[in-house]
């Protein structure tokens, strides 16, 4: 399927490893030109040279999405380097575990910062570049917060992790309505359980052993479980989907 990507600019946040990652690559084959966003630019610095290697465009921004102000600027940098930004893959989030009577203020706070407010005005600002730079107005308007299915259940030790992601779609279908007239289809995709780096440790552990265990599958996804949801929402075919959020866990909640 030809998904219609080329000449897009997307931005990703949180690119430096695991989903953030894999989306830059994925779209960057599909001819978009990506922006990767996170705090660890020595990273991104690596991956922008695969993409080039490969004969893709694409570029580093540091970006810390907690830091709420930055936002705005960091989406301009990238305009002026790739070109109108099209499409918004807010990605960047952090574990959010402990128990809630051992929970600190300043560790709740973290993970709100950046899985909620960051997705938030990560969203509002992609917006208002889509909107003043035509994308909109031409169908083009992508934005793709990445949930996940902790949304809709409650796991043990992660009571802050799961509200920061129920919230995110919420907004998500929140911002889809308001922004439905102007044409920018804002969705969410809701993974399950693939090993990345904020949880690989716990996975090499006997326990995370036997978590795998009662997935229906008995199994963690593989890297690539995201790949079709996320090139068909960033596509044409998104162009008539938004409010969604897809749950992609291999069966994990069953």
């Amino acid at each position: 399927m030809d998904f219609q990507l080329k000449g897009r600019v997307a931005a990703i946040t949180g690119a430096s490893s695991g989903l953030g990652r894999r989306f830059a690559l994925k779209l960057s084959e599909e001819g978009a030109a990506v922006a990767v966003m996170a705090r660890r630019t020595d990273r991104l610095e690596a991956l922008v040279e695969e993409i080039r290697a490969k004969g893709g465009k694409a570029m580093t921004c540091a970006l810390d999405v907690s830091q709420t102000a930055d936002i705005g600027p960091a989406l301009d940098q990238v305009e002026a380097e790739l070109g109108p930004l099209s499409i918004m893959i807010n990605n960047a989030g952090v574990g959010g575990d402990g128990m809630a009577l051992e929970m600190s203020q300043e560790h709740f706070d973290n993970t709100f910062n950046v899985n909620v407010r960051g997705v938030y005005f990560g969203a509002a600002e992609a917006a208002r570049r889509m909107l003043k730079n035509g994308q909109a107005e031409a169908g083009n308007a992508r934005i793709i917060n990445i949930a996940s299915i902790a949304a809709f259940t409650q796991l043990p030790a992660l009571s802050a992790y799961c509200a920061s992601k129920a919230a995110v779609v919420s907004m998500t279908k929140a911002l889809a309505r308001e922004w439905a007239k102007r044409l920018i289809s804002v969705n969410a995709i809701c993974p399950g359980y693939i090993e990345t780096e904020i949880n690989a440790d716990w996975f090499a552990t006997e326990g995370g052993q036997r978590q795998i265990q009662t997935f229906p599958r008995r199994r963690l996804m593989d890297e690539d479980g995201l790949d079709a949801a996320l090139l068909m929402l960033a596509g044409a075919p998104g162009r008539q989907i938004t409010g969604s959020a897809f749950t992609l866990d291999d069966g994990q909640l069953l």
